[in-house]
């Protein structure tokens, strides 16, 4: 539903957009394509959306966002994940998911700039973050990349019917201690999070929405100073919790 639009959260997006809109391209890790290795690289030149979530209002299936993609920057891509040992191949199929192109959409609604997705495969946190540290030198291509997915992420918690609820305790905690150990640059804690930080089970009841940070606390250089884009909450429990280290 945040890509509607029309709230704090998306003009905090649309603020980080205006200040990135020389950006060679936007590549992401999105939680909703968890596949296999080997990395998979959207390598079409334009593809249409997947609008893979059901229940929704109408609008949301009518959205269009005719991003380009880039085979050259697919390519450079995938030499530089293979150099980090990363297997790799080319996608030239799948369209963007929900996890990439809402986010996108509300940063940069103009659709000039290439968006590109590689797969998330089923790693543990140590693995994701070294998969991140092979996607460095990306950022000096000028090369965004994003991690799409949430810190607090249990539907079966949020209420749909009131997106302005009373924020829940217990998620309150876990997106405040998640944010310290971002800011801290506490990555072994960040590992270990689903013994030690507070209502983690409950927050992350599975992990393919939360994984996408390690990769992109990989791609970050540890001198990086951290931009909270948003912090705050829909639904009262759904984190929108969104920042930027560079």
């Amino acid at each position: 539903m945040s890509a509607l639009g029309g709230d704090a959260h998306a003009a905090a997006l649309r603020a980080f957009g205006d200040k990135h809109v020389d950006a060679r391209g936007i590549l992401i890790i999105s939680a909703h394509w968890q596949v296999s290795r080997p990395l998979r690289v959207t390598a079409w030149d334009q593809m249409p959306l997947l609008y893979d979530f059901g229940g929704f209002p109408d609008e949301l299936y009518r959205i269009q966002y005719p991003s380009p993609g880039d085979p050259g920057l697919a390519a450079r891509i995938a030499g530089v994940l293979l150099a980090g040992d990363q297997d790799t191949t080319f996608d030239t199929v799948r369209g963007l998911d929900h996890g990439a192109w809402v986010p996108a959409r509300l940063a940069w609604p103009e659709a000039k700039l290439p968006v590109l997705e590689v797969s998330m495969p089923f790693l543990d946190p140590p693995q994701l973050f070294q998969l991140g540290r092979a996607l460095r030198p990306l950022r000096d291509d000028g090369v965004l990349v994003v991690g799409s997915g949430g810190i607090v992420h249990n539907l079966s918690r949020v209420r749909l019917a009131d997106k302005n609820a009373p924020v829940d305790e217990w998620a309150a905690e876990f997106d405040a201690w998640v944010a310290l150990q971002v800011e801290k640059r506490e990555i072994g804690k960040l590992y270990e999070y689903r013994r030690s930080a507070p209502h983690a089970r409950l927050s992350v009841p599975t992990t393919e929405h939360f994984d996408p940070l390690f990769a992109v606390m990989g791609a970050a250089w540890p001198d990086d100073s951290l931009e909270t884009i948003f912090a705050g909450f829909h639904h009262g429990n759904l984190s929108m919790r969104s920042f930027c280290l560079g």
